[in-house]
Formats: C-alpha cells, sequence, structure tokens
C-alpha cells in the first residue's frame, strides 16, 4: 500500500527533491550568504523546503495528467525566479524585490548588463526540467484520478510542520526576524529566497496601505525628533557662495579608493586629485544608497532623506510632495535643471523632476549622439560635459543644477582610444576596465571644468562632485584584495562604500582648501549646500546637518542598517573598532544601531505615507 503512494506520487515528490537541491546549491555557489554555524548552515538546507512542498502540493488538487503539467511549469518558474536573483546578484549583491520588478521600463536599457551578468554555466539550472519532461513522457501518466482530501490534509500537515519547525529555528537564531524587513541576506538565510518575495509583496501591499491610513499627527514625531537631532552650523560659511550658480556633478561608479591609487605608478584620477587639494574634500565620506543606486543618490541629495530599503523611490513614490532643494531654490530666485544624456522615463526621472520642482530635464534628446561619441550606456563624458556646457549657457542665473555622468558605468566599456591607463592584472577583468574608466572619467572632468572657465561660468559658481554608489560590489573581492594588499572584511567593505565628495567654490577655496576628515554621507549634502548659500534653515525637514559645524555628531547611517561613527564601524551585526578594524562587544555599537534604525524608519514613513504633503495643508491653515 505505502509503495503503491509513492509510485502514485513520485513524479511530485522528484520534482521537490530536485528544486530544492538546485536552491541549496544557488544559495552556496552564487549568493554569498554568510554562515557562522551548523546550525545556520542546517536552516539555510532546510528552508526551501516547506515552500516547495507547499506549493508543488497544489497540484493534488487536479488530475494525475494535469498534475504533472502544473508540477513541470512550477519547477521552471521558480528556476526563473532563480536566475533572476542570481543575475541580479552578480552586480548588486542583493535580491529582487517587488518594487525593483515594476521597473519594467528600466529593463531595456539595462541589456548590455544583463548580457555580461549571465554565464553559459546559468544554462545548468534548467537540467532538472529537462529530466521531468523525460520522466513524464516516460511514465505516459494520464490517469483520471485525485488525490482524496485524507491523502491531501496529511500532506499540507506535512508542509505545515516543515514550515514551523524551520520559522521556529530562524526566530532561535534571530529573535524577530521579521522586523527585519531590510536585511533581506538574514531574510532569505532564514526563511528561504522564495518566502522572502512573499513576504516582500506583504510588505509591499502594506507600504500601499500606509499612505492612504496616513495623517499629519504622525509627522509631529518626526519633527521632533529631527529639531533634537540638528547641530548649529558653522556661522564663518554662512552665504560664502550666495547668488552663485551651483553645478552638481554626480561621478557615476566612483569609489574613493579609485582616488587613492596608482596603476603601474600612474594617477588614477591625477585632476580630481588635483582640484580636491584647492577645495573643502571630505576624506570619509559615504554613499547611502540602496536598491535605487543613483536615483537613491539623487534623492538624498536633493531632499536629504534616506531613500527605501526596497526597490527606488523615484518609482515607488513619484506623486508624492517634496519639498526638495530646487522648490527651497526657486525662492531665492534660482532656475533649475539635471542633464542627463540618457531616455527621460529611464528611472522614472521625468515624473520625479517634476515633483522635486525642476524647472527643466536635459535628456537624451537635448544632445547630439553619434556611433563615435558613444559607448556603453550613451554619451561619452567628455563629449556630454562639451555638450552640457552648452546648454547651462542657455539658463537663467543663478542656476541650481546636477549633472549625471555615464561612462563610468558597468559593465565598464571604453573605446581603445579612450584608454589612459594599463591593464590593471588582476584576476577580475571587471575591475580592470574599472580603473580605465575610472581615469577617463577623471579627464572627462577636467575638460568640463576647462569649458566652463572658457564659457564664463565658473568664476560664479560653486561646483560639487559626489560619488553616486559603488562600482565593484563584493563580488569582486578577490581583485580588490590584490589590488588593496589586504584581506577585504566586513569592516573593510564598509570602508570601500567612501565616495569621493569635493566643494570647489572659485576665488574661495583655492586660497582656503580644507581637507575634512570628520564622518559624512549623503545625507548632508543639502543641508551643507544651503548654508554655503545662505539659506536659512526654517524648520526643514531633513536628516542630514552641515558637515562643517563644529558641534556635528559623526554619525552616517547605511541603508541597510549598517552606520559609521567617529568610534565604531556597525555592519552585518558585529562591532568594530572605527581605527584598528578590530571587533569589540556589539553592546558597544547597540545605541547607535537603534539610532540608525529609528532614522530610518523615520524617513521610510515620510516616503511611504507621503507625510510632506501634510506640511502644505498647514500653509493652506
Amino acid at each position: 500500500m505505502l509503495k503503491e503512494k509513492i509510485n502514485k506520487y513520485s513524479f511530485l515528490l522528484i520534482a521537490v527533491v530536485f528544486m530544492w537541491i538546485k536552491t541549496y546549491i544557488v544559495y552556496k555557489t552564487s549568493f554569498d550568504i554568510e554562515i557562522e554555524n551548523i546550525g545556520q548552515e542546517f536552516i539555510l538546507f532546510i528552508n526551501p523546503l516547506s515552500f516547495l512542498v507547499l506549493i508543488f502540493g497544489f497540484g493534488l488538487f487536479m488530475k494525475e495528467k494535469n498534475r504533472n503539467r502544473f508540477t513541470v511549469i512550477t519547477s521552471f518558474i521558480l528556476t526563473l525566479v532563480l536566475l533572476a536573483n542570481m543575475i541580479f546578484y552578480r552586480f548588486f549583491n542583493d535580491f529582487l524585490t517587488f518594487p525593483i520588478l515594476f521597473q519594467t521600463n528600466n529593463m531595456g536599457e539595462l541589456g548590455s548588463s544583463v548580457t555580461s551578468l549571465f554565464k553559459p554555466v546559468d544554462l545548468l539550472l534548467f537540467v532538472d526540467i529537462a529530466i521531468l519532461i523525460w520522466l513524464m513522457r516516460k511514465q505516459n501518466a494520464f490517469g483520471e484520478e485525485r488525490t482524496s482530501k485524507k491523502g491531501r490534509s496529511a500532506y499540507f500537515l506535512l508542509a505545515a510542520a516543515v514550515f514551523f519547525l524551520n520559522l521556529g529555528l530562524a526566530e532561535i537564531a534571530r529573535p524577530q526576524l521579521l522586523t527585519r524587513s531590510f536585511d533581506r541576506e538574514m531574510l532569505v538565510k532564514n526563511i528561504s529566497l522564495y518566502h522572502f518575495h512573499i513576504y516582500d509583496g506583504l510588505i509591499q501591499s502594506k507600504t500601499f496601505a500606509q499612505r492612504a491610513m496616513a495623517d499629519s499627527n504622525k509627522l509631529t514625531g518626526i519633527e521632533n525628533y529631527i529639531k533634537a537631532s540638528k547641530k548649529k552650523p558653522d556661522d564663518n560659511l554662512y552665504g560664502i557662495a550666495k547668488k552663485r550658480n551651483v553645478i552638481i556633478v554626480s561621478l557615476e561608479s566612483t569609489q574613493s579608493f579609485a582616488m587613492q591609487q596608482k596603476i603601474h605608478g600612474k594617477e588614477v584620477t591625477p585632476y580630481l586629485n588635483q582640484l580636491a587639494n584647492k577645495s573643502y574634500n571630505f576624506e570619509n565620506f559615504y554613499h547611502q544608497t540602496g536598491q535605487g543606486k543613483t536615483s537613491d543618490a539623487e534623492f538624498l541629495v536633493d531632499n536629504s532623506l534616506y531613500p527605501l530599503g526596497r526597490g527606488a523611490v523615484f518609482f515607488t513614490n513619484s506623486d508624492n510632495q517634496y519639498t526638495a532643494t530646487p522648490l527651497l531654490l526657486k525662492k531665492e530666485g534660482y532656475s533649475s535643471a539635471v542633464f542627463h544624456a540618457n531616455n527621460k522615463s529611464f528611472w522614472n526621472r521625468d515624473l520625479m523632476y517634476h515633483s522635486f520642482g525642476y524647472d527643466k530635464f536635459f535628456d537624451i534628446n537635448s544632445y547630439k549622439t553619434t556611433p563615435e561619441t558613444t559607448v556603453g550606456w550613451g554619451l561619452k563624458d567628455k563629449e556630454y560635459f562639451e555638450q552640457t556646457a552648452d546648454l547651462m549657457k542657455t539658463m537663467p542665473q543663478p542656476f541650481y543644477s546636477r549633472a549625471i555622468t555615464l561612462t563610468n558605468h558597468y559593465p565598464f566599456e571604453l573605446k581603445p582610444e579612450d584608454k589612459m591607463l594599463n591593464d590593471a592584472g588582476t584576476s577580475s577583468q571587471t575591475v580592470n576596465n574599472y580603473f580605465q574608466t575610472v581615469r577617463y572619467e577623471d579627464e572627462a572632468v577636467k575638460h568640463f571644468i576647462e569649458k566652463l572657465k572658457k564659457d564664463g561660468l565658473y568664476d560664479n559658481s560653486i561646483i560639487v562632485f559626489y560619488g553616486d554608489h559603488y562600482g565593484i560590489s563584493e563580488n569582486h573581492n578577490d581583485a580588490m584584495e590584490q589590488i588593496l594588499g589586504k584581506k577585504i572584511t566586513p569592516y573593510e567593505n564598509i570602508q570601500l562604500q567612501r565616495v569621493p565628495f569635493i566643494i570647489h567654490i572659485p576665488g574661495v577655496t583655492d586660497k582656503h582648501p580644507k581637507n575634512m576628515k570628520e564622518v559624512g554621507g549623503q545625507v548632508d549634502i543639502r543641508p551643507t549646500l544651503l548654508h554655503l548659500l545662505g539659506v536659512k534653515d526654517n524648520g526643514r525637514i531633513e536628516f542630514g546637518n552641515d558637515l562643517f559645524s563644529k558641534n556635528r555628531f559623526p554619525f552616517t547611517v547605511m541603508r541597510d542598517g549598517s552606520y559609521v561613527s567617529n568610534k565604531y564601524i556597525y555592519t552585518q551585526n558585529k562591532c568594530y573598532n572605527r581605527k584598528t578594524g578590530e571587533t569589540v562587544d556589539v553592546k558597544g555599537c547597540q545605541p547607535l544601531s537603534d539610532k540608525a534604525k529609528q532614522e530610518l524608519d523615520y524617513s521610510d514613513k515620510i516616503i511611504n505615507s507621503d507625510l510632506l504633503r501634510f506640511l502644505q495643508q498647514r500653509k493652506n491653515e
């Protein structure tokens, strides 16, 4: 009797086992999931099982011939989920979320990146499906019988038992696991990639509900927190750039380690290094982006709010009301524009820039491109800066502008005639290419500054450069260890998240440059710039502080809950002495870890509930 039942359900059970083992292999070979003990390894091993037993079990409500087809189709769909996460993880070191999947109009633009990330070995993921199709045809099972209610009940009780065993072990290993929606690796490690996607969908539904249920009372507590955290800015620097044009340059994928590096004795960024010595230069400045990468950096710069932990604000909340920098400076007589040689709908920029209050978006249609002047993602940086400077001359002054570069974008393609460095010779061609494109970007920046001087825009401007996000992910740690000559620990990985931040004020900083060693982040850019421009803080909703403030507490929060302070670096649930890199008791990091989580939660509430709309309502009352 038992043998007959096993034979009857053998096809389904084989499919479950295939998918289970395949998922575990993907965990171990494609994702960098940290395992600390045998208990965590066991949880990782069993965590796909309850979902797979459940999802394949729905076939038990079908006749045998349809059940087998359902099993094959389900295996194929789940394999696509695995493959999509593998490809996404290879560059972003992260898992897909529903907001990212909604960004379908970006997919066409991502073609070259996705192609370079796909590997022929990935096709092995579909071997088990081919075997299942062969078995189904060999069995020639076309029975009309359905599983009995008693059989189905027993089956789903088994699925529930496995699920609660998994969840119980996970909660023991990581208490309050399901309150840590920002920590996707922790969720995948403990409840499975598949359950993570279900959980992520529930969080997305909750987010939609938050906006509908929001009221102005939720903003009051956040305002009180921000007011208590605000530090008095440096009065000596107030208004030193008043009424100057603002030119902010987003340096694509540029990390600080590249500025400090030489390849075969040649500086990677000779011009930026020279410029930094004649500017306000910030050595310990970190990007704070999440899945939205460049768009997240734009959001931080213009709003001094944190991006979301899932997806990109530019997609999920483009219809919110914001008090972005262009709106604030409009009251000071500024016009505003963004310059980016890409499609206006990419990252939903056309809608988001309207919400921010920009007067003009110079997109790809504003630029002249030819096959000779394009590479990788589009117009090469030198040609881009040349044309951008010409477009800037058409703007009413003073103006606030942001220029977004493209050439130093993964997969870091460059034409032979534009290469200015010899190959770095590491084990990763991605890392080797990266140094080439950063060097080209540096030369393009030099060309841009010279063009601004020629066009008469240089002297009356404040020119700001910032790195938007990392370019080299943790997947290339081996090559980075060759470059840096040391092991990339979680501590060192946080240090690699430093990006350039340079404020150059002609006639001011070249006479009195400053090299700032205090910790800062992208959330601090807006309050710092507005103070230099002489714009008073009349109770603005922002989490950043003036980086020149003598009373500012050095504290920078990453989107994943990690942070850097004057004493500690906290990441991956470990606490490090910031100066030595040695691990210390995690209890020492806990107070600031709680503060970091609170800031991220407050910022999420502002965005998800569209709380800034209530500021306008207050003015109208």
